[in-house]
């Protein structure tokens, strides 16, 4: 017999160490409204209202689906277990803004499940997905001025405070200041300055490779890396006792699993660049012969583009002066 259900939306779930963060399904309406049918949940969640009516469950759960298919916003189900039994215990969302690379990051916790660390483990892997995966820039949020537990997740999670507004609360009939947040991929897994102040000097090495029809490769950062999401020459830092041609030979082995001599790596130009916590000095190579055909192999995306399409793809400050130098050269 066919099953009844409506197909979950094309998501691949998000893991965590304790979580599941998945598309909502149809059946997840009746825990989903017992959770929230909580003043306590309530009150701290600006479009929700209280009492939270039973059959708004299901629309939401339906209009999810529809907004992650546009792929205007992705509302999923923060999920755990409980022996054999998977168990709702909130949910987590992004809504991108359609006139900005902006995004707006929303979670709530059934109350049963607060004290356990849940918001922090399920909002930062969908705050890192986001900044690696859309086309976004940076994540905005807000908290209520008295809703410190919310306040001190976001910050855990690597939002600084931007400011104060006020938004319209459904069940609390009208509007209350709340604290603003802004996270940026530099905040998010940034490490701590040295102790001193003084930033080390960062070696890195990348290569432009260019095929036969004067396309650049460019890989994409993967979840995990600082900056991902955002497009970079391959490359990588150097480690101990290696010359610059050494570290491109084994990073470009390792990632693209492509071979590559020294004699076909041309050194190009370099870039300069201050970090907030190191400084950053990158060489950069060009190569037109190597042997195997590149492939993305941690994960991240690849894209051969054409010298004058390169400053369309959102790129770290280090890598942007390099674009207009080698646009010149090809």
């Amino acid at each position: 017999m066919p099953d009844p259900r409506p197909p979950t939306p094309g998501f691949e779930p998000l893991r965590t160490e304790r979580f599941r963060l998945r598309a909502l399904r149809a059946e997840d309406a009746p825990d989903l409204h017992r959770l929230v049918n909580d003043w306590d949940v309530a009150k701290m969640l600006a479009r929700v209202p209280f009492p939270y009516p039973r059959p708004l469950a299901d629309e939401f759960i339906a209009s999810t689906h529809v907004s992650m298919a546009a792929g205007s916003a992705w509302h999923l189900a923060i999920t755990g277990q409980e022996g054999e039994s998977e168990v709702l215990v909130g949910c987590v969302g992004i809504t991108r803004d359609p006139e900005s690379r902006a995004a707006e990051l929303g979670y709530w916790i059934g109350r049963r499940f607060w004290g356990h660390g849940a918001a922090s483990e399920a909002a930062g892997r969908l705050l890192r997905w986001s900044l690696a995966n859309l086309p976004i820039d940076r994540v905005v949020a807000s908290a209520l001025l008295e809703n410190a537990a919310s306040q001190a997740v976001l910050r855990r999670i690597g939002f600084r405070e931007s400011g104060m507004g006020e938004r319209e609360f459904v069940s609390l009939g009208g509007a209350r200041p709340v604290r603003l947040f802004e996270a940026r991929r530099e905040d998010v897994g940034a490490p701590a300055l040295a102790a001193s102040g003084q930033k080390p000097i960062l070696l890195v090495a990348a290569c432009a490779l260019i095929d036969a029809d004067g396309r650049v490769l460019l890989a994409r950062r993967p979840e995990g890396k600082a900056m991902a999401g955002l497009w970079e020459f391959p490359g990588g830092k150097l480690h101990a006792g290696e010359t610059p041609e050494d570290a491109l030979i084994r990073e470009l082995h390792e990632e693209l699993g492509i071979e590559v001599q020294t004699a076909c790596l041309a050194p190009f130009a370099f870039a300069s660049h201050a970090d907030a916590a190191f400084h950053l000095l990158m060489p950069l190579y060009v190569c037109r012969r190597w042997t195997g055909r590149p492939q993305g192999r941690e994960g991240q995306a690849l894209a051969w583009v054409r010298p004058e399409k390169l400053s369309t793809y959102p790129m770290p400050p280090a890598d942007v002066p390099l674009v207009a130098l080698l646009r010149d050269l090809l």
